[in-house]
């Protein structure tokens, strides 16, 4: 099973891009986990885009349908979705062949806060829903007080956390043998 993990972060001590490495490492038997960059996709604009979906856009939307599944791992800005990761979604939703239609996707995300990511995880949610995404409902992965649970290389170190990422991407594979 091929999956394609994003961050929503572009930070280079994303504590959430070393989430969605550690999930690579945790990734179970037959499941891989490549992770695509976001870093060059445009801002969205309709005009652009009636102009010609730009290569940068048509590539990732090429990744997102050669994937079995997608993993979703995000920080929580302003209580919502980050700009870079709406902005793509918005790209991603568009046409021609909007590649989350049908397709299934785990959500997690890291914060250094006591909440976790649970407020933009209810808000992906919801675009994925007009996405006509297949989410996985549990287990909800909200990585608290992140800044302890990674070590200087940026290794995830929590065991629990570990277990829930790795429960996570269980459920993934599930999913995806129940929709086909």
């Amino acid at each position: 099973m091929k999956v394609l993990g994003i961050s929503g972060s572009l930070r280079k001590g994303s504590y959430n891009s070393m989430a969605l490495r550690a999930a690579q490492k945790l990734a179970p038997q037959g499941m891989t986990i490549e992770i695509a960059d976001i870093s060059r996709i445009p801002l969205y604009n309709d005009d652009v885009r009636a102009a010609g979906e730009p290569p940068e856009v048509a590539a990732l939307k090429a990744q997102i349908r050669a994937a079995d599944a997608v993993l979703l791992v995000t920080p929580e800005y302003n209580f919502s979705i980050p700009g870079v990761l709406k902005n793509t979604l918005d790209w991603m939703s568009r046409p021609p062949e909007p590649p989350f239609d049908g397709k299934v996707v785990g959500i997690m995300g890291a914060s250094p806060g006591p909440v976790g990511t649970a407020r933009v995880q209810y808000d992906l949610r919801k675009v994925l829903v007009f996405m006509n995404a297949f989410t996985v409902n549990k287990p909800e992965v909200f990585i608290s007080n992140c800044a302890g649970k990674f070590d200087a290389a940026g290794n995830l170190t929590d065991e629990a956390t570990a277990k829930f990422v790795g429960d996570l991407l269980v459920s993934i594979q599930t999913l995806k043998k129940r929709v086909g």
